[in-house]
């Protein structure tokens, strides 16, 4: 009696084996399918990757490549932008395309960026834009509240460079390096956003300018 019971268990026993079996095939083959698709899907995935690129060197900016104009922005009404054609050292005066300049040749030694009570020589202002300088110049007979205004744009933003300028026609010019604003308003809020836009953006991006010489010529 408890032979043909334990012969009656193991038929049962290798009945559920076999009805087992090949549903444990099955789903092998389906995990095995999933397995391979998703090693297919991350292969293309990591060559299309910044990983993938990891070879390819990022341009230097420089003088050549710089585009003032940053075609991908939305322009500011009547900034004008230049085309820079060189960034060339020189000890002697420079006569520049614009008054006053938005880049081009300039002295070794760059302004300091601040705000000064008397003009600064242009050369060493240029190689303060070639570092990401806006160099905002206005009128000298300007009232004092309107300098105060100006001298606000510069507290806690190390690439504004600031000082009045002889027979300048406009009331306050913002030049940056290829790049020029001409106002009536010291708190026309286009400065604001010019300065936005071009400080710390120049040809030398990450070239300091809260040191440097602080000359002035008046």
């Amino acid at each position: 009696m408890i032979q043909r019971q334990k012969e009656r268990g193991q038929t049962v026993a290798q009945r559920r084996f076999v009805t087992f079996a090949p549903t444990m095939n099955i789903n092998m083959t389906i995990n095995m399918k999933i397995l391979f698709a998703a090693t297919l899907l991350f292969g293309a995935l990591a060559a299309c990757s910044p990983a993938g690129a990891q070879d390819t060197a990022s341009p230097t900016p420089s003088a050549g490549i710089f585009d003032p104009a940053i075609a991908d922005a939305t322009p500011i009404p009547d900034v004008d932008t230049f085309d820079v054609p060189s960034a060339d050292h020189t000890t002697e005066d420079v006569d520049y395309a614009q008054d006053p300049p938005a880049g081009g040749p300039h002295d070794p030694s760059w302004q300091k960026c601040a705000v000064y009570d008397a003009p600064v020589r242009d050369e060493n202002a240029v190689h303060a834009q070639e570092h990401g300088a806006v160099w905002i110049t206005y009128q000298p007979e300007l009232a004092d509240a309107d300098r105060e205004t100006l001298a606000a744009y510069a507290e806690d933003q190390p690439y504004v460079l600031i000082s009045p300028y002889p027979e300048l026609e406009d009331t306050v010019v913002a030049s940056a390096w290829g790049a020029q604003l001409r106002l009536d308003d010291v708190a026309d809020p286009r400065l604001q956003a010019f300065i936005d836009r071009y400080a710390g953006n120049g040809p030398e991006r990450g070239a300091r300018c809260d040191t440097g010489v602080e000359t002035t010529v008046g």
